[in-house]
């Protein structure tokens, strides 16, 4: 599953012990596999479903009946399997041979379980199990749920499920785990005119006369039951074919052109990863289904062979969209494909290891957007995905990759940068250690080893080690099942015979517990200076190390290392002379890793500025816009102190206005993908500095309302300069906007707009408009948390104050993490303690981590703000001119 991570996303099983020698075998398994956690007893498995559903999409009801074969494994007088908001009229159990049982019926809504208790014990063996239900059909995207939306016809509403992590059993009674692999026929009976897309293609279609039809698809293979899907609504469908395989995109109707793009993309996609994973996909067909709407939870989900995207990610509107659009759509889609394979074809047996899915499909989407885009560079973007995962790796609330998972509300909170970003990056690493070839073949012998079954990291690691020869697994284990950072303290090495050997001694970084005794990890290294790269693994603390050649040396040269580098002054000072030599990739990495270890006071915080103003007018266009975003992270701890934040901006704007100059407001003919990008990250960056020119010119072409004006590339750019800096005329005219228009790609995009302004009291209005029903049941969560960016402690205090409205439009899976994230860029001492009061008031005990998260993030805001600004101010005034 894709999370949306801000402006992107949002992330332990005891692993064996490692051998570790010169060219290691694989271990050798254990005699019994771990006991796979469960909620549910042991005693019953599902191996077949048979559902029929029937929504009342009106009233938001739905019928149901489930026939479940299952295989009782001892005798046991009961039977319980996952429920929720679930009625059942009749239940009836059929052994296979005798007469049917009749049990009675326990709900337990808050322990989501439906229990059948018999007269007698059960004795082991096969049964179906029969049952006859209602449910619910819910405005949140958990479970089976609505979307209503605009369009020039008038209101209409469509029906999608989301059933990661824990919601199949909204609409299913099931074993809703994901060890408990089964097959599904799946038939529903849905208004005539309408489609109905599932995993599967249709096998029969009925129209039952009565304005009904009946559609029954086809048996699905063996997988778990949150990947299972239904949608039904007023769409459209579009095909292409790839290595034999149905390509598919469902969209609204009328806006199947928007995903030409992703039907390609899909079908281009599907050819690498046949060829990559060396098991074809099995499926006849693959669906991408778009829906209106937006989630705090998710943007896009796997289900196999019927993929879910919110239209903001799969579509591509020409009057909004832009080049930073196209690419996502591409990653997000790269993404979901992944899971195809790794996730749903292969499926982790517990939470505990969910990064085996989403840590392998970010760094797949990654490898693969870059190998066959390789126009847009976004071999680079590796860079800002390890910062993400860093920055909440280097709090004391942090955990492992690999991580113990109980609840459902813990299994949601698993979705966060550590399973995604440091997976992604750890696999990156490893990649790196033990070569692209070695890597591939590992992969393939697990898919082959486990297709259609359940794994545990260690059984990616086997196959890894047995490909490698390498000790795969002891590094592998040191990044996954200990939490933190690495940080390499890197001595000034001494030139000889023209070689530079340099001592490396490893600690490591955290932002919030100085002085903390390090763990230990088995670190690959890469070092070159200007020469061949050198390599080594740096064990026990300490190591050395020849690089070739006498220039300043760049360790985790290529950035495929997890850990910071921690220069001694001396070679700091080499690599800022000689830092436009460097390759880009090196640029940023050495860029973000003197942001992170300054802000947390290893080194200067002025040193970043140093870096800056090092850099060339015409470096690669995404480190000016790495530049760009840092230095509107730096602007936000002026918040609030006007004559110090001008000194600030005065120099950011003088750094950021001559590339604009060259980029400039029009695109040119033939210019690189991304220059496009960067175009319209200056404009942003500039309008939020405050930068009269581009704050003038962008309301000079909102105010011109035409396509030379305002092309779609650059709509929202300027759009979103006109509404921050919006007075209460112009925030009355985007609301008419909003109001007036049909499609919700745009409707969307202009409600997040009237949320972005910095005067507080249009910041107030927005957030009362968030609570009528005006914008759109899945959209006032996103208002309240876009308002949060400029005015955390507002919309903080706005949403706990109104909390029962706003858990409304907030899906479940989200809550405990909603309200602590609006928190979050909070410059106040005193939110900690309100973050406190509300989690000791309304969080589980064992599902606090948002809030953990959160109040690290403000006690280490409070921190620069006090500690680290000094310096930046020194450093301006020294520089000034």
């Amino acid at each position: 599953m894709r999370r949306t991570l801000v402006t992107a996303v949002a992330l332990a099983l005891a692993g064996l012990s490692a051998v570790s020698t010169a060219a290691p075998a694989a271990p050798a398994a254990p005699t019994s596999r771990p006991v796979t956690t469960t909620q549910l007893p042991r005693n019953v498995v599902p191996t077949h479903y048979d559902v029929a559903i029937t929504p009342d999409i009106a009233k938001l009801t739905l019928a149901g009946k489930a026939t479940i074969t299952l295989q009782v494994l001892e005798p046991t007088p009961s039977i319980t399997l996952n429920a929720l908001d679930m009625a059942f009229a009749s239940a009836t159990l059929t052994p296979a041979k005798g007469k049917a049982l009749t049990p009675k019926i326990a709900v337990d809504n808050d322990a989501q379980t439906a229990t059948f208790t018999f007269d007698t014990p059960l004795a082991p063996g096969q049964y179906r199990l029969a049952l006859d239900y209602t449910g619910k059909i819910g405005t949140q995207a958990n479970g089976l749920f609505a979307i209503d939306y605009d369009t020039a016809a008038g209101n209409k509403r469509a029906l999608f499920t989301q059933f990661e992590n824990s919601d199949a059993r909204r609409m299913i009674p099931s074993w809703d785990e994901p060890a408990h692999k089964a097959t599904f026929t799946l038939q529903a009976t849905v208004p005539t005119g309408l489609m109905a897309v599932s995993n599967m293609p249709a096998s029969a279609t009925k129209d039952l006369g009565n304005g009904t039809t009946r559609v029954d698809f086809a048996p699905s293979p063996k997988m778990s039951t949150y990947l299972l899907f239904l949608s039904v609504g007023d769409f459209e469908r579009a095909t292409t074919q790839a290595d034999g395989v149905e390509i598919g995109v469902v969209t609204q109707r009328g806006a199947i052109d928007q995903a030409r793009f992703a039907l390609d993309s899909s079908a281009d996609v599907l050819r690498e990863y046949n060829d990559y994973f060396g098991t074809p996909y099995p499926l006849p067909k693959l669906d991408n289904v778009a829906s209106p709407g937006a989630s705090q939870f998710f943007s896009a989900m796997e289900n196999w062979g019927a993929i879910f995207t919110f239209e903001h990610t799969l579509l591509l509107d020409p009057s909004i969209s832009t080049q930073s659009d196209k690419q996502r759509v591409f990653a997000v889609a790269a993404h979901e494909i992944a899971h195809q394979w790794f996730g749903d074809l292969v499926t982790m047996s517990w939470w505990d290891d969910l990064w085996l899915n989403e840590g392998f499909a970010t760094w797949m989407a990654s490898r693969t957007t870059q190998k066959l885009h390789p126009e847009w560079n976004t071999q680079l973007e590796a860079i800002g995905s390890r910062e993400s995962a860093m920055a909440l790796d280097s709090v004391e609330s942090t955990h492992p990759v690999v991580q113990h998972v109980e609840t459902v509300e813990q299994a949601s909170q698993a979705f966060d940068s550590i399973t995604y970003q440091k997976g992604s990056a750890v696999i990156r690493m490893l990649e790196g250690y033990v070569g692209g070839d070695a890597w591939r073949t590992g992969v393939r012998s697990y898919m082959k080893a486990h297709a259609y079954g359940n794994t545990v990291s260690d059984d990616l690691w086997r196959e890894i080690q047995s490909a490698a020869g390498k000790p795969v697994l002891d590094i592998a284990h040191d990044f996954t099942l200990q939490p933190g950072i690495p940080m390499l303290r890197v001595a000034a090495g001494k030139c000889t015979d023209g070689k530079t050997t340099l001592t490396l001694t490893q600690d490591e970084f955290t932002r919030d517990r100085p002085g903390k005794t390090p763990l230990r990890w088995r670190v690959p290294v890469i070092a070159q200076a200007g020469g061949e790269p050198a390599r080594t693994v740096v064990e026990g603390g300490q190591g050395t190390l020849d690089v070739p050649g006498c220039g300043p040396v760049v360790v985790n040269a290529g950035q495929s290392g997890y850990y910071r580098t921690l220069y001694a002054p001396a070679q700091f000072a080499g690599l800022r002379s000689n830092f436009a030599k460097l390759d880009a990739i090196d640029q940023l990495g050495v860029m973000n890793d003197v942001w992170a270890l300054g802000m947390a006071g290893l080194q200067s915080s002025s040193d970043y500025l140093d870096l800056v103003k090092a850099t060339p007018r015409d470096a690669d266009p995404q480190i000016w816009g790495d530049i760009a975003g840092s230095l509107q992270s730096l602007d936000a701890y002026y918040r609030g102190d006007a004559q110090r934040q001008a000194k600030f901006r005065a120099f950011a704007i003088a750094q950021l206005a001559p590339v604009f100059a060259r980029v400039g407001w029009d695109a040119k003919v033939g210019e690189a993908d991304p220059v496009k990008v960067l175009r319209t990250d200056l404009i942003e960056a500039l309008g939020a500095l405050g930068d009269r020119d581009v704050i003038g010119e962008s309301r000079r072409r909102y105010a011109a309302q035409d396509s030379g004006a305002l092309p779609g590339e650059l709509r929202r750019s300027v759009l979103g300069v006109v509404a921050r800096h919006a007075d209460a005329a112009t925030w009355d005219r985007l609301h008419a906007a909003a109001k007036a228009e049909k499609t919700p790609l745009v409707k969307d995009d202009l409600y997040m707009l009237l949320s972005s302004a910095q005067d507080a009291a249009l910041a107030q209005r927005a957030l009362e408009l968030a609570l009528t029903d005006e914008p759109g049941a899945t959209n006032s969560a996103g208002m309240i948390r876009t308002v949060a960016g400029l005015h955390p402690d507002l919309a903080f205090d706005f949403a706990v104050a109104h909390r029962e409205q706003v858990d409304a439009k907030v899906d479940s899976t989200s809550r405990s993490r909603y309200y602590p994230r609006l928190a979050n860029n909070s410059l106040d001492p005193a939110m900690v303690g309100k973050l406190k009061a509300y989690a000791d008031k309304y969080v589980a005990t064992g599902s606090r981590r948002a809030t953990e998260n959160a109040t690290a993030n403000i006690t280490y805001r409070v921190g620069v703000r006090k500690e680290r600004l000094p310096a930046i101010d020194a450093w301006l005034a020294k520089h000034k001119g």
